[in-house]
């Protein structure tokens, strides 16, 4: 197959609305703004874009809670689906020390018909434990409406009492990581059919990794990711693309139709 046979979905991005929010490392260099978004991604083919808003550090003054600041990411969100018209399907925030707030967040994203948590990153909004009690309650919450929760991979320990606790929610850990967050990744894929897998970040560029994880679980449990704006996603779509590891039916399924699956398009 050619590359413009795959419809290709990126699970993993962080649109912006105003330049200010652009978290790309390099932006005088990347002729990159909030129109451009689309054109880029058209240009590379990829039909649909997935994730969170993410404001950036330099502007956490501008609110007065963190709460606030995290309802703001959200409606940006919603604002970013309505102006794509369609192209991108957005992730809401959720955070354990306003577990009331986010339960309510999670009944008024399911009424507009958003079923995507993440990519959550607590570093962002100053929580670091996925075990946590008042993420749990979350989570039940989460799994009660079907909602996928797409997270930062971090505190390795954390992530498997998640796991564990909660084989029913649909969760998307994002990056592989290095050879040992890779294989504990998939010690939690074996403690729960519900936990995939995107490719964004660091691991898919180490030869070999993807076809050991497919031979381990099948390609239905990975995903496409890129982390734009922060990451090239064109470096993405080559590294399942090009490699000649991997069959055009397991690309297809990474590439699209289990994001189609799991997010129900």
């Amino acid at each position: 197959m050619q590359y413009k046979d795959f419809e290709i979905i990126d699970f993993h991005i962080h649109p912006f609305l105003e330049e200010k929010n652009n978290i790309c490392s390099h932006i005088p260099y990347c002729n990159m703004s909030a129109d451009g978004t689309k054109r880029i991604f058209d240009n590379l083919g990829v039909s649909h874009v997935c994730g969170s808003v993410l404001t950036t550090y330099d502007h956490h003054g501008d609110y007065a809670s963190v709460w606030e600041r995290i309802l703001d990411e959200n409606e940006i969100a919603l604002k970013l689906r309505d102006a794509y018209d369609g192209f991108y399907i957005p992730g809401f925030h959720v955070h354990p020390a306003y577990v009331e707030e986010s339960i309510a967040e999670i009944h008024r994203m399911h009424t507009l018909g958003v079923n995507l948590i993440g990519e959550l990153c607590p570093y962002f909004h100053g929580w670091s434990d996925y075990s946590c009690e008042g993420f749990s309650k979350i989570l039940d919450e989460a799994e009660r409406y079907g909602m996928v929760v797409s997270f930062h991979s971090m505190g390795e320990d954390e992530m498997d009492k998640m796991v564990q606790a909660h084989p029913g929610v649909t969760f998307v850990a994002a990056h592989p990581g290095e050879y040992n967050a890779f294989m504990r990744h998939m010690a939690r894929m074996k403690m729960s059919d519900n936990y995939y897998l995107d490719l964004s970040g660091y691991g898919i560029f180490r030869h070999g990794m993807l076809r050991h994880a497919i031979d381990e679980f099948g390609a239905e449990r990975f995903l496409f990711g890129s982390d734009y704006p922060t990451c090239n996603p064109a470096m993405y779509i080559g590294g399942v693309l090009l490699d000649e590891l991997i069959s055009d039916e397991e690309k297809e399924m990474i590439f699209s139709k289990n994001a189609k699956r799991i997010l129900k398009l």
